[in-house]
C-alpha cells in the first residue's frame, strides 16, 4: 500500500457558517459544497485547495463524533485523510502491519468516498482517514 496524497484535512468546527469566512475571505478559498452524512451525524463543507481538500466537519447532533471532539478538545484539526488506490488491500495492510482500525471493512463517507479511520493509538495520536474515490 501507498498513501497517494493528501486527500483532505477535517477540521472540527462548531458552526460552518460562522467558519467560512476566514477560509474564503481571509484564504481565498472557494466553497464546492456541502454534504450531510447522515450516519455519520456531520454536515461538511469543501473548500479545495490545489488538488487537496479543507473539510469542515460540523455535528448535526450533540452526541455526533464531531461533537464529542469538539467537547473533548475544542475546535480544530479533527483528521487527515490519506487517498489510497484500494481500501479493502489498505485496510488489510494495516492490519497486517498490526495496527488498530476503527473500521476493518470501508464505510460510505463524503464526497463519495469509500473510507476507514486508522485507530489514533496506532498512529501517535493522529486520527488517519483512508480514502478511496
Amino acid at each position: 500500500m501507498k498513501a497517494l496524497k493528501v486527500d483532505h484535512i477535517g477540521i472540527a468546527v462548531k458552526n460552518i457558517e460562522e467558519t467560512l469566512g476566514f477560509y474564503q475571505d481571509v484564504l481565498g478559498l472557494e466553497l464546492q459544497g456541502v454534504e450531510v452524512v447522515e450516519d455519520q451525524k456531520v454536515k461538511v463543507a469543501f473548500l479545495p485547495v490545489g488538488d487537496t481538500e479543507i473539510e469542515l466537519l460540523e455535528s448535526t447532533s450533540e452526541d455526533g463524533p464531531i461533537a464529542k471532539f469538539i467537547e473533548k478538545n475544542g475546535e480544530g484539526i479533527q483528521h487527515i485523510a490519506f487517498k489510497v488506490d484500494n481500501i479493502e488491500e489498505a485496510i488489510q495492510y494495516m492490519l497486517e502491519k498490526g495496527l488498530k482500525m476503527i473500521d476493518e471493512t470501508p464505510r460510505y463517507g463524503a464526497g463519495g468516498a469509500k473510507i476507514a479511520f486508522v485507530h489514533p493509538k496506532s498512529s501517535n495520536r493522529v486520527l488517519v482517514e483512508l480514502s478511496e474515490r
